[in-house]
């Protein structure tokens, strides 16, 4: 006769067992979803814990024999199930509490139900004082008290563990069952010095390359091409592609210096003489072949890095230029929006597939290596357009349609908007200086 206490457990112990296979699997190949998904299965196995032991507890305190005094064969056969099935439990236990990524059970009101050992390294909780305590109260001195504090907080990415303030770590907040939530932390301390020595790379290979690359370009441009007519053809290319390697380099230089940088100059970016400056940028280089328009319906100034935002600003420009067959047109348009305010470059050009969009901020990332290549572009320019965005608090939003163009779109919070100066305003600044 089976057990039907046994019976009951046994389906969801298989699966928690599986999902925590899966977890584990999950880590191993570093599929951020599959991990997210796993691990809420071990949050699960710790409740199967919880109320499981509290039901087979007083079972297993039943008397092992019959009333007439003689030994219960399904008392042993019980008993023989329980202790293998309490074997299975604490072994999926200790394997929930010895993954490498911080676990953290929380109730509705973010009071600790559970956690794992590596949240005991990575955010400093002890056991068992911290059952119990609020996570936000117990963080307080970290980045992350101000984070649970939101609603609905989004991941958190390369801050400094709580518990080991040299280790770096990503922090993602999931929704668990009825009002609970499930902290996941992931050391991700070892992948941010391999970021740091790449930039360190990059950039000292960029400054180092600077040099020797102006030499050559020099040189080649004191090569004139009608002293040599058979050699006129090999000159010009060589002259274009030298120019384009020093623009590379250039552009690198300024990624890396953005990489390395938190916060930029806070000065007043007046918008109507940027916005004529990128025009004759935008007609310099299209040499005619396009329609180029400008619209300024905002009336106001952007507070920000003027160098920087005009090479945000300008890239998107020259894009839209190389990208757009003759013919096309190119609008730049600066206007207001409920948020604050969006600077836009819509183009007629060749479009961009919508499985492409998500990487196009990616370096060197190109839809069409052998168009890029024709236009002379160097494939970092919208990497350095995202970077710049980001330390103005600001985001780029990409619309496309192949064969019908695309929409770049700069979008900026209230906080960056200023009046424009008024001929009065100047006045008084002047004599006041």
């Amino acid at each position: 006769m089976k057990n039907p206490v046994v019976g009951a457990w046994k389906l969801p112990l298989a699966l928690a067992g599986g999902l925590l296979v899966g977890a584990l699997g999950g880590w191993l190949a570093g599929g951020h979803v599959a991990i997210a998904v796993a691990l809420v299965a071990v949050a699960e196995i710790v409740l199967l814990l919880t109320h499981l032991r509290h039901i087979v507890k007083p079972i297993m305190s039943l008397p092992s024999t019959s009333p007439d005094g003689t030994s219960d064969p399904r008392h042993d056969r019980f008993m023989m199930r329980s202790r293998r099935l309490a074997a299975n439990l604490h072994d999926l236990r200790r394997a929930a509490g010895s993954l490498p990524d911080a676990i953290v059970l929380l109730d509705q009101e973010q009071h600790v139900r559970w956690f794992n050992h590596a949240a005991e390294s990575l955010l400093g909780l002890r056991r068992p004082q911290d059952r119990g305590v609020v996570l936000k109260e117990r963080l307080h001195n970290s980045e992350l008290a101000g984070w649970l504090e939101e609603p609905s907080p989004e991941p958190l990415n390369d801050v400094s563990a709580p518990g080991a303030p040299s280790r770096h770590i990503n922090v993602t907040l999931l929704p668990f069952g009825a009002r609970q939530r499930l902290l996941l932390a992931r050391d991700i301390s070892h992948m941010s010095r391999l970021e740091q020595i790449r930039r360190d790379f990059v950039a000292n290979v960029s400054h180092e390359l600077r040099t020797p690359l102006t030499v050559i370009h020099g040189y080649l441009e004191l090569l004139d091409p009608e002293d040599v007519p058979h050699l006129a053809p090999v000159l010009n290319e060589m002259r274009a592609q030298s120019k384009r390697m020093g623009q590379i380099v250039e552009d690198l230089l300024t990624l890396s210096r953005l990489e390395t940088q938190d916060h930029v100059s806070e000065e007043r970016v007046q918008m109507a003489p940027l916005l004529a400056t990128l025009r004759k940028e935008a007609e310099a280089l299209s040499q005619g072949r396009h329609s180029i328009s400008v619209e300024n319906v905002a009336n106001i100034d952007l507070l920000g890095s003027p160098k920087d935002l005009h090479s945000a600003l300008s890239n998107l420009v020259s894009n839209a230029v190389r990208y757009t067959p003759t013919g096309g047109r190119i609008t730049i348009r600066w206007e207001r929006s409920a948020e604050g305010a969006n600077y836009s470059v819509t183009d007629t050009g060749y479009g961009i597939p919508a499985d492409h969009l998500s990487r196009l901020t990616e370096r060197f990332y190109r839809v069409s290596s052998s168009r890029s290549r024709d236009s002379g572009g160097t494939g970092l320019g919208l990497s350095i357009v995202k970077h710049v965005l980001g330390l103005h608090q600001a985001r780029l939003d990409i619309r496309s349609t192949p064969g019908q163009g695309s929409t770049f779109t700069c979008c900026f919070g209230r906080e960056r908007l200023m009046a424009p100066e008024t001929h009065e305003s100047r006045s008084s600044d002047s004599n006041l200086g």
